[in-house]
């Protein structure tokens, strides 16, 4: 990560600042959005701005690939960033979930052109107690800072094509 943060310190400031599309699934709803809060004070750190970024909701995890889909269609985003929280609720549905959900947004990246960020984040244990939540908030304010990092090179690498 060291790396891709000196990359990014050379990035002209001249280029203008991209738009972004970032979506949200509201299952756990007070954990995923830590993960925009982390994105946006890192998108702005790196001098873009914040203004540029376009926050869309869903329902929940699944419907994350339709929305970056249609976003990416629309033309109007560089790039597509994606939060959501699958759970292991002691079901199959986990995996099929996060599966489901991460080969959707590989597939509109590659069939639209249009880079798709994943936060989507898919631990094998999580309960809903005190130590869970807050470790979880936490790791999704951080996982929101790496998606700009990421964010910012891939549209940085894209426009130099």
């Amino acid at each position: 990560m060291n790396q891709i943060k000196n990359d990014l310190k050379k990035i002209s400031t001249t280029a203008p600042s991209p738009r972004v599309a970032f979506i949200a699934a509201q299952w756990h709803a007070n954990i995923v959005e830590k993960s925009y809060e982390g994105f946006e004070a890192e998108f702005e750190r790196l001098g873009h701005n914040i203004n540029n970024i376009e926050a869309f909701s869903v329902p929940g995890a699944f419907d994350i690939p339709l929305q970056a889909k249609k976003l990416a269609d629309s033309a109007r985003f560089e790039a597509i960033v994606a939060a959501g929280f699958i759970v292991d609720g002691g079901i199959y549905r986990h995996e099929f979930v996060s599966s489901a959900v991460i080969d959707g947004l590989m597939r509109v990246q590659l069939d639209t052109g249009t880079p798709v960020i994943s936060c989507v984040l898919t631990p094998h244990q999580f309960q809903e107690t005190e130590t869970h939540i807050k470790f979880f908030t936490e790791h999704f304010v951080a996982k929101g800072q790496e998606a700009a990092l990421a964010c910012a090179a891939i549209i940085e690498n894209m426009r130099a094509i």
